[in-house]
């Protein structure tokens, strides 16, 4: 069986696939503490209170 050599743009795309798993692997494990916070500026905060608002309402 002969192994054939990945085209530069196969072998970057490889690469690539490799650091975004390791990268999902780490985000998962936010460890608890003052960085991985919430923070209520945040965006998403703001939409989310807006939408507790229309719902009681």
């Amino acid at each position: 069986m002969a192994v054939t050599r990945l085209k530069r743009k196969d072998r970057r795309n490889k690469t690539f696939a490799k650091l975004d798993v390791k990268n999902l692997k780490l985000a998962t494990n936010i460890e608890l503490g003052s960085r991985s916070r919430q923070s209520t500026k945040d965006q998403l905060a703001k939409n989310n209170a807006l939408l507790d608002i229309l719902t009681k309402g």
